[in-house]
């Protein structure tokens, strides 16, 4: 990897300083985070980061998605998202007839254009990275 980076160019001139990239940290946001309730009375949705400031032509947001018992969410996805289950449980279907009963630790992928329904038994609490502005879900 420190062969290819001792190649890699910029354009910028070796006399321009820039500052070093760096980490956003969010300590406890898995239990700390409550994201607003966006459908029904059971599903709520939250971003809680986003790249948007510093690449508006191709940014990405994540945030907590959580679904109470009760009415099913149906969403239409206008983007790519990738999802992991980090908390309860989730049945998960499309309009193929693809189900799956989803539980901590399983990722999802989610193709722009997929009509996807979730409900669940209990609770479930997904962390989720999308191609998209913050807030645009």
């Amino acid at each position: 990897m420190g062969s290819f980076l001792s190649r890699a160019t910029s354009n910028h001139s070796s006399t321009e300083k820039m500052a070093p990239a760096t980490f956003t940290h969010y300590p406890s946001a898995q239990t700390t985070f409550q994201p607003p309730l966006i459908a029904n009375e059971n599903a709520f949705l939250g971003d809680i980061a986003t790249s948007e400031p510093l690449d508006p032509t191709a940014p990405i947001s994540a945030g907590f998605y959580r679904l109470e018992k009760g009415t099913p969410l149906v969403y239409e996805y206008t983007y790519h998202e990738m999802k992991i289950i980090v908390d309860g449980e989730f049945e998960i279907s499309d309009e193929t007839g693809k189900k799956v009963h989803a539980k901590k630790g399983d990722v999802f992928y989610f193709e722009k254009g997929s009509k996807i329904t979730f409900t669940t038994e209990t609770f479930g609490l997904g962390f989720y990275v999308g191609q998209r502005k913050k807030d645009a879900a």
